[in-house]
């Protein structure tokens, strides 16, 4: 019997391979569709500074909040600070809108936003076990609507930052969310959600995460873990939550700062990552993720910078990329002592007096 031809030395694409090729692309169109259609970026006036908050951010559920060494109210008290300093006039922060199901879609599974409706799951993923016993409703509008406020606020950071040069989240920075898993009280993966939305909405093609929360960023680290459009920067305590080995794998550039290390040695490190980086990716847009858990004294960080040092980071940052006219975004992401509000606004005080930030323009006469 012959061999036809067409099958002969070579065998035809599988159908299963068609079909893969088939739903991504799929998947790609719908996760556009989203994008384009979304609310989230919306053009903000002139005389409104580059700083994103809602009174919205701040948790208050019966007390409960408490439970976890997180400071919920820590965001609006940032912003009380810069007000009260007079470099912040309450009329000029920009107000964020709520992330919807479509605008999470672009990142997340539907069973992972499935998963959010039951408080148990919730509650793990806070780190507050009695949320899991209040009625699912309830953990909707005092938990995750604050959340979700903060992701619609990260996302527009990315539009106000290219617009401005730099954009500042006074919440945000959920690193350790990925597309099908939260936890380290972090619901959604804001900072994957807002490099897709720049991809699409801003033209943007290589992104750099510089990540120097004590944590390890696991989160985006497996949402970016084989897309060579995103460089990561992770300077994290290896000792502490979440001891994440695969995803320390997808991580460009570590930098392992141990429990103990001190201003000056962290700087020096700092500087040094700083200089790598500069020559081996050159980015488009920063996220930069700002915790202050590397306080002294911090319990979880288990670092000891002083608040000065946290100022000092935080201006080596904003140098590195305004030397090079790159957009920044900034998250504030985690901090478990009160004393981080006051270290954060007198960071962004600084950045202000040093003129790498512009707090807006002259409002509009009624």
């Amino acid at each position: 019997m012959s061999t036809s031809p067409s099958t002969a030395g070579a065998s035809a694409p599988s159908s299963s391979s068609n079909c893969a090729k088939t739903t991504t692309k799929d998947a790609d169109a719908l996760r556009q569709n989203r994008i384009l259609s979304s609310k989230l970026y919306f053009d903000v006036p002139l005389y409104k500074a580059p700083v994103i908050y809602s009174t919205s951010y701040d948790i208050a559920f019966l007390g409960i909040e408490k439970l976890h060494p997180f400071d919920s109210s820590k965001w609006g008290r940032i912003c009380q600070f810069l007000i009260a300093n007079g470099v912040l006039d309450k009329t000029r922060i920009v107000e964020p809108l709520e992330a919807t199901k479509d605008d999470l879609l672009v990142v997340h599974s539907e069973a992972y936003l499935r998963s959010l409706k039951s408080s148990l799951n919730v509650s793990i993923i806070t780190e507050v076990p009695p949320v899991a016993v209040f009625p699912n409703c309830l953990v909707q509008k005092k938990v995750l609507y604050p959340f979700r406020k903060q992701v619609g606020g990260t996302i527009l950071a990315a539009k106000l930052a290219k617009e401005r040069g730099c954009a500042i989240n006074v919440g945000g920075g959920f690193h350790h969310c990925s597309a099908d898993r939260g936890g380290g009280f972090c619901a959604y993966a804001d900072i994957s959600l807002c490099i897709h939305y720049a991809f699409i909405r801003l033209n943007i093609s290589r992104v750099m995460i510089i990540d120097l929360d004590a944590h390890q960023g696991n989160g985006h680290e497996k949402d970016f873990s084989d897309d060579r459009r995103v460089y990561i920067l992770d300077m994290y305590n290896p000792y502490i939550y979440p001891l994440d080995y695969e995803a320390r794998r997808y991580i460009d550039q570590r930098v392992e700062v141990p429990s103990g290390t001190t201003t000056e040695e962290y700087l020096v490190k700092l500087d040094e990552a700083l200089q790598v980086a500069e020559h081996a990716f050159d980015p488009e847009l920063v996220i930069y993720n700002a915790g202050t858990d590397i306080l002294d004294g911090d319990p979880l960080g288990r670092l000891r910078i002083s608040p000065d040092g946290v100022t000092i980071r935080d201006e080596k940052v904003f140098r590195f990329v305004r030397d090079k006219n790159i957009p920044l975004v900034m998250l504030t992401s985690g901090g478990y002592m009160k004393s981080s509000a006051r270290v954060i606004a007198d960071s962004i005080i600084n950045l202000s007096t040093k003129s790498l930030i512009s707090m807006g323009g002259t409002p509009p006469k009624n």
